[in-house]
């Protein structure tokens, strides 16, 4: 018996284009995420390619970011970030609202929220 993977159940690769397009146009016109927006570059076009490539492996697709890049090592990666609560709530608003507007199914969403929330609160690197 063959359990799908998220990125079967999501779609594939089409629907996590969309998704990130989706996070990153968010990002880029709502005021609400200004201060997690302000953390990435003018141009959005690499970081969109490197969120794609990420959670295609993420989801259990092709492992695109490993194969380019290496072992993600996320909190290494995001260290030179200043990352604290509202930047990471702010991260997570913006990627909720983003998988609710490219319409993801309530399960499907519900578990990529559970692995989001980790990761996200293992990216913060402020004190309180």
């Amino acid at each position: 018996m063959h359990l799908a993977t998220s990125y079967e159940r999501i779609g594939g690769e089409r629907v996590i284009r969309q998704l990130v397009d989706r996070f990153y146009d968010l990002m880029d016109q709502e005021p609400e995420y200004f201060g997690v927006r302000k953390l990435h570059p003018q141009d959005l076009t690499h970081s969109r390619q490197k969120l794609f490539m990420f959670l295609s492996g993420w989801t259990g697709g092709p492992s695109l970011y490993t194969e380019k890049y290496g072992e993600p090592r996320l909190r290494t990666r995001h260290m030179p970030f200043p990352i604290g609560s509202p930047e990471r709530d702010q991260w997570l608003s913006c990627m909720y609202q983003a998988m609710l507007d490219i319409g993801l199914d309530d399960e499907v969403r519900k578990k990529l929220a559970m692995g989001f929330d980790q990761t996200a609160d293992f990216m913060r690197n402020q004190p309180e």
